[in-house]
């Protein structure tokens, strides 16, 4: 009789640097049929839940979480970007909730058996001994885009002042690093078209991997 076990999914890590265009492409390795974990989204989620709230309003003060008001994200992060301490404070409140969430959602998506699962997450390698999520990987897959765009794309989109993006980086393991831990590298240089092309092949790419390893 044969099996009505679901296929074993293929879970894929994103890494890149910051506005490299992660998100796109997490996305679209995913595709229709699978799902992104994106732990920045879980993360803004886990700001506004009540009991970060009120942390947040003791250890930075009020006017970080207004009541009846988002969480002023813009002015914490300039916060915890100047302060070491302040910033592990926010960590030691958000990352054991935002790593908890993730497993959850990983673990029910493979439950399902849905066929790629894509992890969104920004701080993949580096918090890895906390979370332990590169083990879960099949595959990395490294984002490379030009310093240039990324510093255009994060004042357009974030309206970060322009060395905003150099200087968090600064915090963050050396791209060079990232890109030598990866599988794979997808260049995102072009527009939305050349990206999905370049998706596309990767996939097949990969998919022949495992069937011939």
């Amino acid at each position: 009789m044969p099996s009505t076990r679901p296929p074993r999914s293929l879970v894929l890590g994103v890494l890149g640097g910051i506005a490299s265009g992660k998100s796109a492409v997490a996305r679209l390795l995913a595709g229709p049929e699978g799902t992104v974990v994106d732990a920045d989204r879980l993360a803004r989620e886990t700001l506004e839940s009540a009991a970060v709230r009120a942390a947040l309003s003791e250890r930075f003060g009020p006017e970080i979480a207004p009541p009846g008001k988002p969480v002023d994200r813009e002015r914490l992060g300039a916060v915890v970007f100047a302060d070491p301490a302040a910033r592990r404070a926010l960590e030691s409140l958000t990352h054991p909730r935002v790593r908890a969430r993730v497993r959850e959602l990983l673990d029910r998506a493979r439950s399902e058996g849905v066929p790629r699962i894509v992890l969104d997450v920004p701080l993949l390698l580096e918090n890895d001994v906390q979370h332990e999520l590169v083990r879960e990987c099949d595959v990395l897959v490294f984002v490379d885009a030009d310093a240039t765009a990324r510093e255009a794309r994060a004042r357009a989109s974030r309206g970060w002042a322009p060395g905003e993006v150099a200087r968090r980086e600064a915090a963050q393991m050396p791209l060079e690093a990232k890109r030598a831990r990866a599988d794979h590298v997808l260049v995102n240089s072009g527009n939305l078209a050349d990206l999905e092309r370049d998706v596309t092949h990767l996939l097949a790419r990969i998919q022949r991997e495992r069937q011939n390893p």
